[in-house]
């Protein structure tokens, strides 16, 4: 048969293709009673079909039509009637003068996701009217979505909705609705719900905002394992749109954005409000600095600005803590020291009793001369600065030492030949030799 040749029902006469899909043929007719155009959905059954199988997938498509008859709403095509012709049931829809989303996707592009939006929010009412009636559609797609030249979205192709009571497949097995638009539920051979409508929304705006629907495989059984596994492929131009895709596209349909909160976003976005920031959000700048660029320090400069703040502060606090009158001692240097005894700047002995000096008479060092630097053994400390010569502690020596010393400073000193000597206080021992010798001789 031709595009232009052909009536069906005795009144509705096909003028020519507008449409293909796996589920059949879609015409453009004339209706010769009401004199106007309608769209005709030639439904094929599976060619593997025997004669009781295609019975009752003509028995069921009738039931599917009556279902989509019940939901009245602007933005879904209206089911005028259905009839069976041919061997096969034929469905006559309102025809509207547009092209798909899916066309429009193909030939233009991606959308804009402020248009996606506007889209998606007729998409929502038209589901809200056919899930009050009870009826879901179970193949929602860019080829099912009509956009008229005034702005309008028209959810299409009812063909295949049914109550939502009803199995996902038919009694042959064959999975009904597009694998890659399939929700995973229906795709795990589990019943349909409205939320299994919401995430074929989801898909289809995906592929608006992105161009390509997000589980797309080589074969149908790839699909749908994608549909039931994968994840999404990350989104690159939906923008203000994303949440909205993200919550409709979730695995679980319980844990799935419900159509009350898709409508309410998708409100928001089309009336030019801006959903809730997810990223940083930009310090208020005062009327003082609004009229000058702010300069912002590069992070390097800010880390090392920071090292040096604590240099500088932990080198001042070991510095305060050193004490203050005590100099770093200088290296250790070899010195030797050459020493004259002389009867007054030798030690006196625990054991004997000399007479005090006088100041007059007391060893005075040279000016010139300086004590040695301090060593390890003996630090130097405020006490010893302070000392006079006369009170420098003598170093302790032995008795033998001393007794030694003491022969024989008497058998090389006299009175006479110390220039300091004061007479009468520096021969005493002396007198005593002469005692005991005038007591041998007695």
């Amino acid at each position: 048969m031709s595009d232009s040749e052909g009536t069906i029902g005795g009144r509705y006469r096909l003028l020519r293709t507008i449409g293909k899909g796996g589920m059949g043929t879609v015409w453009q007719a004339h209706d010769e009673v009401l004199g106007r155009d309608v769209a005709v959905k030639e439904v094929l059954p599976p060619p593997d079909l025997t004669g009781p199988e295609r019975e009752v997938f003509s028995v069921r498509t009738f039931r599917e039509a009556r279902a989509a008859g019940r939901v009245a709403h602007p933005g879904v095509a209206t089911v005028y009637d259905v009839l069976e012709e041919r061997g096969h049931p034929w469905i006559i829809m309102q025809l509207v003068q547009s092209r798909t989303l899916g066309e429009l996707i193909r030939e233009d592009g991606p959308m804009p996701p402020l248009e996606a939006a506007n889209v998606g929010l007729q998409l929502l009412e038209a589901l809200r009217a056919a899930h009050a009636a009870g009826v879901l559609h179970r193949d929602v797609k860019p080829d099912n979505v009509l956009l008229t030249e005034d702005g309008r979205a028209v959810l299409t192709d009812f063909g295949i909705a049914t109550t939502e009571d009803e199995a996902p497949v038919t009694r042959t097995g064959v999975l009904i609705g597009t694998p890659a638009f399939m929700a995973p539920e229906r795709a795990a051979g589990g019943s349909a719900r409205p939320a299994s409508d919401l995430w074929s929304l989801g898909v289809t705006l995906y592929m608006a905002v992105e161009g390509h629907s997000p589980f797309q495989r080589d074969n149908p059984l790839a699909t749908l394992g994608a549909v039931m596994h994968a994840e999404p492929e990350p989104l690159a131009r939906a923008g203000v749109l994303a949440p909205v895709l993200y919550g409709l596209l979730r695995k679980d349909p319980g844990e799935r954005m419900t159509l009350e909160e898709a409508e309410r976003r998708l409100t928001a976005i089309v009336a030019g409000g801006v959903p809730a920031q997810t990223g940083p959000v930009p310090l208020a700048v005062t009327a003082g600095a609004a009229g000058r660029p702010r300069r912002r320090l590069p992070l390097a400069a800010i880390g090392a600005g920071a090292l040096l703040v604590g240099l500088v502060t932990g080198g001042a606090a070991w510095w305060s803590s050193r004490p203050a009158d005590t100099p770093r001692p200088p290296p250790p240097t070899p010195v030797v020291v050459t020493t004259s005894l002389t009867p007054s700047s030798s030690p006196s002995s625990p054991s004997e009793t000399v007479p005090q000096s006088s100041p007059e008479s007391a060893y005075q060092p040279p000016a010139s001369q300086s004590s040695p630097p301090p060593t390890r053994e003996q630090p130097r400390t405020p006490d010893r600065e302070k000392r006079t010569p006369s009170e420098e502690p003598t170093p302790t020596k032995s008795k033998e030492d001393k007794d030694d010393k003491g022969d024989k400073e008497d058998k090389e000193e006299t009175p006479a030949e110390s220039p300091d000597m004061v007479e009468g206080s520096g021969n005493g021992r002396a007198s005593d030799v002469d005692k005991k010798e005038s007591e041998k001789d007695d």
